[in-house]
């Protein structure tokens, strides 16, 4: 992403109740090694097929919080897109995700609040098998209009 210039995303008078955003992720070993490796986590039920198999899961599951960073991610590159801040969440994990899954989210605007700067995102994630893997709110504060967007404020603006 160095060295690639972006586009705020949309303000809060661009955004829009009922507008959505769907896209999907698919967990792959790399992603799940950066995150173990960045975090420090262990955990044997996220890399130990031995350990999972006898557990009610059966096989290794994904760390929860790098399924919120999947959300997390469509926040800050769609919707509303860069420049946006998640302030509040409300999010449930009914249904693990495993290694190699895919996963569609589906995002949606459920209220704006002008004077308060904030939107309100509805957020569901559905499996392959299409049962819920994440539902959710996340109260988000959108990008803010800057005074003034010159070449030199955006000089190091990526």
């Amino acid at each position: 992403m160095l060295g690639k210039k972006r586009k705020l995303g949309k303000k809060i008078n661009d955004l829009k109740t009922g507008e959505k955003f769907t896209t999907s992720f698919t967990v792959e070993d790399r992603d799940l090694l950066m995150y173990l490796g960045l975090t420090n986590d262990a955990n044997p039920l996220y890399i130990q097929h031995d350990y999972a198999s006898q557990t009610p899961f059966k096989r290794p599951v994904v760390p929860t919080v790098m399924v919120f960073g999947m959300v997390s991610s469509i926040v800050s590159m769609h919707l509303p897109g860069p420049g946006s801040h998640i302030i509040k969440q409300n999010i449930e994990y009914p249904k693990p995700v495993y290694h190699y899954s895919d996963v569609r989210f589906d995002a949606e605007v459920t209220a704006i609040h002008k004077e308060e700067h904030q939107v309100e995102l509805q957020v569901v994630g559905l499996d392959e098998e299409g049962d819920e893997v994440v539902r959710g709110m996340l109260v988000v504060q959108p990008p803010y209009e800057p005074d003034s967007m010159n070449a030199i404020s955006l000089e190091n603006f990526y």
